[in-house]
């Protein structure tokens, strides 16, 4: 399986769930990150986010953020937004129908039907990159226990 785990800058909440998701995929998946806008293109991941990862043993400072390109539509299987603004843009940026039902709210995982964004915290405080790691755990967990 092949997912795209998708936010608006690619620098805190995407980053924090493609390592979440790879920590816990099986070896054979490919998992990655990108954001809606190029506003950080080629940035690591917002400190704020590589300190969360590390306290849970991930290391994310490698990933470089990205946008989104028309081609990840046919790479991926699963492109997972973490708010209803992803969710829109990339459902409008799909190249035909099929690619738009790739489209997820990662919370929906968990939480199903109740579209529960997973908050932006990039002005807030540490806590709220704590936060969005728990909530990204728990759907990432949710989806592997339906896809492995």
């Amino acid at each position: 399986m092949n997912v795209l785990m998708v936010c608006l800058g690619n620098i805190c909440r995407s980053p924090l769930a493609e390592g979440i998701l790879a920590s816990k995929a099986p070896d054979h998946w490919t998992v990655d990150s990108a954001g809606t806008s190029a506003y950080h293109d080629g940035e690591r991941p917002d400190t704020r986010s590589i300190l969360t990862a590390r306290q849970h043993g991930l290391d994310i400072d490698h990933q470089r953020s990205r946008p989104v390109v028309l081609e990840d539509f046919e790479r991926f299987d699963i492109l997972f937004a973490m708010d209803q603004s992803n969710f829109n843009y990339l459902r409008n940026m799909a190249p035909h129908e099929a690619a738009a039902q790739k489209v997820r709210l990662l919370m929906n995982e968990s939480r199903p039907g109740m579209n529960t964004p997973v908050p932006d915290p990039y002005t807030g405080g540490q806590q709220g990159f704590e936060l969005v790691y728990q909530m990204i755990e728990e759907a990432v967990d949710s989806f592997l226990q339906k896809h492995t």
